[in-house]
């Protein structure tokens, strides 16, 4: 059986220094696929936009910068609020987003109580899809 942790949560798209938009996002993190994070942006169109990237980014993000090419994360704080900044970077263009940082770190505390940092491995249960295959 595998678990699914989500969170539905407002981030900012920054457009410029004193412009942003919000923009509602899902971040989700399953144990089948225990080394990654997936988020879904719902913008004003027809689909949503799916991005996923190491888990391993964000949990170091929150604290520190992390990440170089297309996905880095850093905090900081805009006027009285704590935030994650998530830069993205496709070949369909970038974008700047803020998440709110207690409500990010809460959800990555909830993903490391069912997948500790570390056992990802694991939570793949390779030693019993081998067996599995292997069974005559």
């Amino acid at each position: 059986m595998h678990t699914v942790v989500e969170r539905e949560l407002e981030m900012r798209l920054v457009l410029a220094p004193e412009r942003s938009v919000a923009v509602p996002a899902r971040l989700s993190y399953r144990t089948n696929d225990p080394y990654a994070v997936h988020v879904v942006f719902h913008i004003h169109s027809e689909t949503p936009v799916h991005w996923t990237f190491a888990r391993e980014l964000l949990l170091e993000g929150v604290d520190q910068p992390s990440g170089d090419g297309d996905v880095r994360v850093w905090p900081t704080r805009v006027g009285e609020r704590e935030v994650v900044c998530l830069a993205l970077s496709s070949p369909h263009g970038d974008a700047l987003l803020e998440a709110p940082s207690p409500v990010l770190a809460a959800w990555l505390d909830r993903t490391l109580r069912v997948v500790p940092s570390g056992s990802e491995q694991d939570s793949l249960g390779l030693d019993e899809q081998l067996s599995e295959l292997l069974r005559p």
